[in-house]
């Protein structure tokens, strides 16, 4: 059916609880204007409202107060690059070097990204920690007494850490120690000022130093984001950086990734190179 054929007819209105679109009169397949709760978008946000805000808008039916806003934006900031030793990152690299398309890349960064080891979940399950024990340290000692005794049935395999440390490092980064300083700073973030003032006690009682998940996770909730929110967040807040990065192994030979090489221990390789010694 032609479109001149319906142009009489009421143009329907796109609309969910976060986006409200009105359609162009006599073309119904192009927005005239379009609400991100009430705010006309491209009538009074495009040039004038931050980027935060928007991404605010998008989670919340109102906007926080500017302290709030200082937060994310900051942890924004922080987030955008984990840079070439993070997992996710390293998984873009790999897809820029050998020639993946765009989306390929981004969905290595997503996949590696999204786990219990410096990913997402982490986030998602320290925020259900911060949930649970708050700003009590007891109660956060009795959580990571009892951690490892967890075992929730899902999808994801087993956490083999307390959310929110590292378990490979002798002690906390300084990175993450400046980060987890700079953003309790800011105003209106109780969950990260008990941290800064109890992350050495905390780190005795996990028996592994505090990560950047852990910050992250505190961040999002003083923001008053559920973990579920907090989890999607953190995957996107961290593409800028292995977009970037797979851009520039694009333009790159293979033998100029700045990775050392792996040798392979265990597996078929290795077998097969055992079979060949002995034949030998």
């Amino acid at each position: 059916m032609k479109e001149s054929q319906v142009s009489d007819k009421p143009l329907p209105q796109i609309h969910t609880e976060i986006w409200n679109e009105e359609p162009e009169p006599g073309n119904r397949f192009a927005t005239r204007a379009a609400y991100c709760r009430g705010y006309d978008v491209f009538g009074e946000m495009v040039g004038n409202a931050r980027w935060v805000e928007m991404l605010y808008l998008l989670l919340r039916p109102e906007l926080p107060d500017p302290a709030a806003l200082d937060l994310l934006e900051a942890l924004a900031v922080a987030l955008a690059n984990p840079g070439p030793r993070d997992p996710s990152v390293h998984a873009a690299m790999c897809g820029g070097i050998a020639g993946s398309n765009a989306a390929a890349s981004l969905m290595a960064a997503l996949a590696v990204g999204a786990g219990r080891y410096h990913g997402a979940r982490d986030v998602h399950d320290a925020m259900h920690a911060w949930a649970a024990c708050g700003t009590d340290i007891e109660a956060w000692r009795r959580h990571l007494r009892h951690e490892a005794n967890e075992a929730a049935i899902e999808v994801w395999p087993a956490r083999e850490h307390p959310p929110g440390f590292e378990p490979h490092a002798p002690a906390c980064a300084t990175s993450t120690r400046q980060l987890l300083a700079a953003l309790a700073r800011i105003g209106g973030t109780p969950r990260l000022n008990w941290l800064d003032a109890h992350r050495e006690t905390l780190e005795e009682a996990a028996g592994m130093p505090l990560e950047q998940t852990g910050v992250a996770a505190a961040a999002f909730g003083d923001l008053g984001f559920a973990p579920e929110e907090g989890e999607m967040l953190f995957l996107l807040l961290r593409l800028p950086g292995a977009a970037m990065h797979a851009l520039e192994q694009q333009r790159k030979k293979y033998t100029e990734f700045p990775f050392y090489a792996v040798e392979l221990q265990g597996g078929p390789a290795a077998g097969r190179q055992q079979e060949s010694q002995q034949d030998e």
